[in-house]
């Protein structure tokens, strides 16, 4: 529940980003909006990259409940606010304080890792994304059919309310008091951080945690790793951020592509169009998670699935611009089962690196692990929407280009960077740790 409190405020916002920044009146041309766009999805990641090492830290130090509660609260503070934003620069500032206060990634990764056995890691980490994939049907279905209500549901929200006077308010005031019915709830979390005395050994809190590569390591008066120098944790990390950049621009990309017009290649969505195809890939990913990832991770490990998930991704997106061809009911089709399958296989990938992480260090550092992972993370994911939305109002400048024009050009730099994150999951760059 609390992994979904950090994921609905990112899902909600694709559909009716778009919109939004329209509606600000601060993009001179239509093909501007794209650009401007991405800054607002930037700033959140921006703010987490600030402060992820210190909630890791503070985590490592109090105990995770006590991190998850304070976020969850931050989540119903500056989501409101953020519905209320009535300019370009308090959209901004709202998703960056709401990244910068809101420490609840990695000190949830932490707590899942610690609360399975090692037999039960890949369905530990499965769980996360699991919520995550509730986060992305729950979330876009919320952007998607509850941004400007006054003007679809006419009946019920009159135009001089606050929903009309405020188009994006209702879906992320919903989210609110959603993530304000988690924070109560988180009051009565079990603590999963073990504080031991010195002299006392810590083998009954490793119980719950096998995972660990090296349980002499547990010991409290044991040195604390140099975390930078465990190549297998960086490794991972850094392998990490290549697919989170990669991921985050093309989530951005996706809705900007699908609700731009017809004429600059898009498909002319709605946000209740964004919305649904956003949703039924949440789904999608829900049943993937939930069946047939554990089951693939236990057979071929989690480097070789997210190695061919990052090769199969590759001819996915290529079919893109193809698929804006379509109409109708082929489109439909089309669409939602290219955005099913890319969802399946990112999260595969996301997946696998999440294990790899938490296996590589022991319980007392893996918050700041955690820590350090979302740090860099959230760096390039800042980079991902900024990036794309750039990419995406110069791509919709190019169409009549000779190589590449158009939208084509989006989808092959994606593939680039997909190629290379797969080649980086080759040894010797990606290492995995091998429990003793």
């Amino acid at each position: 529940m609390g992994f979904n409190t950090s994921a609905l405020p990112i899902s909600s916002l694709f559909p009716f980003l778009y919109f939004m920044i329209r509606d600000f009146h601060i993009a001179k041309r239509e093909e501007d909006i794209s650009y401007y766009a991405g800054y607002v999805g930037s700033s959140y990641m921006l703010g987490r990259a600030l402060t992820s090492v210190f909630w890791g830290l503070v985590a490592d130090r109090y105990g995770r409940k006590p991190v998850i509660i304070f976020g969850t609260f931050v989540v119903v503070i500056f989501n409101t606010l953020f519905g209320l934003s009535v300019n370009f620069w308090m959209a901004i500032i709202t998703r960056f304080l709401l990244g910068s206060l809101n420490g609840l990634i990695g000190p949830i990764k932490a707590y899942a890792a610690e609360i399975f056995r090692e037999e039960y890691q890949a369905l530990g980490m499965s769980t996360i994304s699991t919520a995550w994939g509730i986060g992305l049907i729950i979330g876009p279905a919320l952007g998607g059919f509850l941004a400007q209500p006054a003007e679809k549901y006419p009946s019920i929200f009159a135009k001089d309310s606050i929903f009309g006077r405020f188009p994006y308010f209702l879906p992320c005031l919903i989210i609110s008091l959603f993530s304000l019915v988690v924070a109560i709830a988180s009051f009565w979390l079990p603590e999963t951080l073990h504080i031991h005395e010195s002299s006392v050994p810590p083998q009954d809190s490793y119980e719950a945690l096998e995972a660990a590569p090296d349980t002499k390591e547990g010991n409290e008066s044991a040195p604390k790793e140099n975390l930078f120098k465990n190549w297998p944790l960086m490794s991972s990390i850094i392998l990490y951020c290549v697919f989170s950049l990669h991921d985050m621009a093309y989530n951005e990309i996706f809705s900007l592509w699908a609700v731009s017009p017809r004429k600059f290649g898009g498909l002319s969505y709605s946000t209740a169009d964004v919305g649904e195809v956003l949703s039924i890939s949440g789904f999608g990913l829900l049943v993937f998670q939930l069946t047939l990832y554990p089951l693939v991770e236990r057979y071929v490990g989690p480097i070789i699935a997210a190695r061919v998930a990052g090769v199969l991704s590759i001819p996915l997106l290529t079919s893109y611009p193809y698929i804006a061809m379509l109409s109708g009911i082929a489109l439909s089709l089309a669409i939602n089962f290219a955005s099913v399958m890319k969802n399946a296989l990112s999260i595969s990938i996301i997946t696998g690196l999440f294990i790899l992480q938490n296996k590589a260090v022991n319980q007392r550092q893996r918050g700041a692990a955690n820590g350090i992972a979302m740090t860099a993370m959230s760096i390039f994911k800042a980079l991902g929407p900024a990036g794309g939305g750039a990419l995406f109002s110069w791509a919709q400048k190019r169409l009549d280009a000779s190589i590449l024009p158009g939208d084509q050009v989006v989808f092959f730099v994606l593939n680039v960077i997909e190629a290379i994150g797969v080649l980086m999951t080759f040894k010797p760059f990606l290492v995995e740790t091998q429990n003793t």
